[in-house]
This record gives C-alpha cells, structure tokens and sequence, in this order.
C-alpha cells in the first residue's frame, strides 16, 4: 500500500513521525519492542536504509533505544517527551500564525477566542 508522500519533506523524516504518532497514541507502549527497519521497509514499501535512518533519528532523541540482538525499543518517559516537542511544534506552526493572521485581520482576542469556541463544537 505503501506511505501517503508529502514531497515536501523527507520520507525518513516521514517515518519517524509515523512512530511517534504511534507512541503518542500509545499504539506503541513504553518499553515494547518496536518493529525492525526490514519491517517498516516492506510495510511502506521503502529502502531499508532510508527506514533505518528514519529509525535512528528517533534513537538519537532518546525515544528509541537498542538491545543488542534483540531490536529497537521505546524509551522509558519517551511519550512525554514527544508530547512537550508536539506541544510546541504545534504553539510555533499553528498558534503563533493563528494570532498573527488575527491581528492582520483586525480580529480581537476576544472574537478569535470565540471562534475557537465555535471550532471545538464543530
């Protein structure tokens, strides 16, 4: 079936979401093993390589870590800390272009609180 491609980014940057998505949505608990870059390869239909380098991106963060012989694994603590990365991703991409498109539009804190509001019910 193969991954939905977003040409603007890489698809190791790709695929490292896809698992912290997973984690976030505890889809993949702390301390589970987590499949191998073979696995992720032949399920997105990608270069193991490019599925390894998608795998240690998060390795280098701290989310994953290696057992020797065994496989990759989900660090201890790594949900939260996917969690505050989101949370501000999502203050800076969504939040802070939200406010400034506000001001230019002449929308008060008071309306745009309103709207959001209005979102939530929707």
């Amino acid at each position: 079936m193969g991954l939905m491609m977003d040409d603007s980014r890489p698809i190791f940057v790709q695929i490292a979401e896809r698992i912290e998505d997973d984690i976030i949505e505890s889809r993949m608990p702390e301390e589970s093993q987590v499949p191998s870059t073979n696995q992720f390869a032949s399920f997105y239909q990608i270069n193991p390589a490019t599925a390894a380098k998608g795998v240690n991106l998060l390795v280098d963060q701290g989310i994953l870590y290696k057992k020797r012989g065994i496989g990759m694994f989900v660090a201890e603590g790594a949900r939260a800390k996917l969690m505050e990365k989101r949370k501000e991703l999502f203050y800076e991409q969504y939040v802070v272009t939200m406010v400034k498109e506000a001001e230019k539009l002449g929308i008060t804190v008071e309306q745009l609180t309103e709207m959001v509001r209005r979102g939530e019910k929707a």
